[in-house]
């Protein structure tokens, strides 16, 4: 009789046992290492597919996270992008934000470099804060550089200017020297980002013992894109590809659509030759960023870090390099809205997910995998669900603002401007964007639903854009 009773008793528990959602095995992480580029498209990563960038730590990983295809920012340049992304806020800020509500719970919280708005290069060069929010850090700090003015090959590609000489390089007041790179012997230690991470590796050995939130905010690939030789080698600028250009490409995108910076516009559109300078250089720009990931992955490995910490590395915007003859940011399109998104934590398996994302998703995903209360303010979604399962979805769609808002889907995007212009593509079709089917009667009843969409969207967020602060900001994030 007792050992019919045990048999049952095992029995009842083994089945509670297997009953147990598989997720509640999971640790609860007790470190996060933020890593954030600037100006950094996703198609030029090895992981999104680029066969030419070399970028060995991102791709590694990317390896040993989720990769997300389909992560899009909020706002198109970096203070509204950063400060949304900070908040979890499609517009504006609220009474929490992301490195904050982890200080308020017991969290060493670091800034080290470019986190809120700052002026590339003027912010770096001075070493200030710029737009830092200082309730959101333990500690904070900056890492200045010498950026455009390291002796070394000097070029300004807009310009046509090309020199050795340290005179009349840029500076904060000639923000027309946009497009600006410089080549130099040396290993790069007296940069930013070297800096940075050398910073971000001090503390992680400080910290190593306690729950900490570092978030290392890289300026590269962001001009004057500064590298070592060694690091524009890889990349004759004879070999560049520039992207597919069409005939009458831009008749059917409206005037709020189109970028501030079009190569009809800028000089650089008069230099061939320096457009693939500008790939060359943007593309050692980015590899000497991802030398830095590296460093600091390197580090948090030889700590035996990696299996309490979450790592998250992302960009705040995309950029154009001459997609639609566009150069920058500040527009609606997906080479702006289209962020790398990678993020690896303690437990969850490795992947890569074609569901929509969005950066105001970070502050509640990571307060979960912490274990931490989601605050009501916040305004994204956790990807949890996504980290568990890539075929998971958490939202429809992506939504973005400039000169109006867009919602991206899987299949459609659709851009609606403040005086009533309208974008809208098939992406699964035309990826590239080419072919506004806005403009076409048999598109009106597609069109009408996702304006309705669009407007449940703001009206659930009780969103609004006003244009001459968001001209502003673009003007301002241009220097």
């Amino acid at each position: 009789m007792f050992r019919n009773v045990l048999a049952i008793v095992l029995l009842f528990f083994c089945i509670i046992s297997l009953s147990v959602p598989a997720e509640s095995a999971e640790p609860k992480i007790k470190n996060v290492l933020f890593l954030i580029a600037d100006d950094l498209r996703a198609s030029v990563l090895g992981c999104y597919g680029d066969r030419f960038c070399q970028t060995p730590n991102i791709d590694s990983l990317a390896q040993r996270g989720m990769l997300f295809s389909n992560a899009y920012c909020q706002g198109t340049s970096c203070a509204p992008s950063r400060q949304s992304m900070m908040f979890s806020r499609y517009q504006g800020a609220s009474e929490v934000n992301l490195g904050q509500h982890f200080r308020e719970q017991g969290w060493y919280s670091a800034r080290v470099g470019k986190i809120y708005h700052m002026r590339v290069p003027g912010d770096i060069i001075a070493g200030t804060n710029g737009l830092d929010v200082e309730s959101t850090w333990t500690e904070r700090f900056n890492s200045p550089g010498l950026e455009a003015h390291t002796p070394g090959e000097y070029a300004c590609l807009n310009l046509n200017e090309f020199s050795e000489s340290l005179v009349n390089r840029q500076s904060t007041k000639m923000p027309h020297r946009m497009f600006v790179s410089v080549k130099y012997d040396g290993d790069g230690s007296d940069q930013a980002d070297h800096k940075a991470a050398s910073k971000a590796i001090e503390l992680l050995g400080k910290h190593a013992h306690e729950k900490f939130f570092l978030a290392v905010g890289f300026v590269r690939p962001h001009y004057p894109m500064v590298a070592p030789r060694q690091f524009f080698e890889p990349y004759p600028w004879q070999q560049m590809i520039l992207p597919p250009q069409q005939t009458g490409d831009l008749d059917d995108i409206p005037k709020l659509g189109l970028a501030a910076t079009i190569s009809s516009r800028n000089p650089i559109g008069m230099y061939p030759d320096n457009q693939k300078r500008m790939w060359s250089a943007y593309y050692a720009a980015v590899s000497f960023m991802d030398e830095q990931v590296g460093r600091v992955l390197d580090e948090l490995d030889r700590l035996g870090l990696r299996e309490t910490t979450a790592v998250v590395f992302t960009s705040d915007h995309g950029y154009h390099l001459g997609d639609h003859q566009f150069w920058q940011k500040s527009n609606l399109h997906e080479q702006v809205l289209r962020v790398p998104l990678i993020i690896s934590s303690p437990g969850l398996e490795p992947g890569r997910s074609e569901s929509i994302v969005e950066l105001v998703d970070l502050f509640p995903t990571l307060s979960e995998l912490a274990g931490l209360d989601i605050p009501a303010s916040v305004q994204g979604k956790s990807l949890v669900p996504i980290l568990r399962d890539p075929e998971a979805s958490v939202k429809q769609y992506a939504m973005s603002f400039h000169r109006g808002h867009s919602i991206r889907s899987k299949q459609w995007h659709y851009m609606k401007y403040q005086d009533g212009s309208r974008e809208l593509y098939d992406v699964v079709k035309d990826p590239g964007e080419f072919d506004n089917l806005a403009i076409d009667d048999e598109s009106s009843a597609l069109v009408s639903s996702l304006d309705e969409d669009l407007s449940g969207l703001l009206k659930e967020y009780e969103l609004t854009v006003d244009n001459d602060r968001e001209r502003r900001k673009g003007k301002r994030d241009a220097r």
